[in-house]
């Protein structure tokens, strides 16, 4: 999903009817056609490649248009935004978007390919192998961000820092530090959203005092990504890792096997 190329952040509960993916964010804006026309019939030249996140069965589906609203209601209360009901293909259930009204003509009313999703489906995390104590506010904290509350999910994303900081100690604190850090050479990720990330997760240690930045839909779409990278690394992978090993271990133990090391030569 992307907004126009005049918004320097899209915001994540949008969508693009230019895109297969609504996922893909910052690309370039094609023309096309979306209307109403004067029989109530919408017309759109790119609805076969209308795929989204079901909210509801968590597929990613071509959606199809069940409803609209009517021609005469649009010209009579001239709304700034029209909304559309949708079906999800996968599952059937109805998916509701949001959309600007470009122009109002004598024969069709003009809408932009942007939309806003009213329901956005749920972010999803393996909770595995996480601490009960992090898991219960990252769990708050992916909510918050479901919602679009992005200034609530940046908060309680600095909780389910301290919370593991608390779990793993100074060393952890400092692993995680240089994970950061490693995440952001790997994304390349903007000095600016940086620094406010940083801010958002290791802020209170260095100054108890120091107040959570605010965040844009497109920060906290990229701390999303990075707080979700941090707690897998902290846990998940830790912990299947070790889970792994050990089944590795029970066979060996089951069949009696054992591997010779090799002698030192001479």
């Amino acid at each position: 999903m992307h907004t126009s190329t005049a918004d320097a952040h899209p915001d994540p509960r949008s969508g693009n009817m230019d895109t297969t993916r609504y996922t893909q964010q910052l690309e370039p804006r094609t023309s096309m056609s979306l209307y109403i026309d004067s029989a109530s019939h919408l017309h759109h030249d790119q609805e076969k490649n209308l795929v989204l996140t079901c909210p509801h069965c968590l597929t990613v589906s071509h959606i199809t248009p069940v409803a609209v609203p009517r021609f005469e209601d649009l010209q009579l209360y001239r709304p700034n935004q029209v909304g559309l009901v949708y079906m999800c293909d996968a599952c059937h259930a109805p998916i509701f978007l949001r959309f600007t009204v470009r122009a109002y003509g004598s024969s069709r009313i003009e809408l932009s390919p942007q939309f806003t999703e009213v329901e956005r489906a749920r972010e999803r995390f393996n909770f595995t192998y996480v601490p009960e104590d992090v898991e219960r506010v990252f769990r708050e904290a992916l909510n918050c961000y479901t919602h679009g509350a992005f200034n609530a999910f940046a908060s309680m994303s600095r909780r389910t820092m301290q919370a593991m900081f608390g779990d793993l100690g100074e060393a952890g604190r400092l692993r995680l530090f240089d994970e950061l850090n490693a995440v952001r050479d790997l994304a390349d990720i903007q000095p600016d959203i940086f620094a406010k990330m940083k801010s958002v997760l290791f802020g209170a240690e260095l100054d108890p005092t120091s107040p959570v930045p605010l965040l844009d839909g497109y920060e906290a779409g990229i701390l999303l990504e990075v707080a979700k990278d941090l707690v897998y690394e902290a846990y998940v992978r830790k912990g299947k890792l070790q889970q792994a090993i050990l089944v590795r271990r029970f066979f060996l133990d089951e069949t009696g096997t054992y591997i010779t090391p090799l002698s030192s030569a001479g």
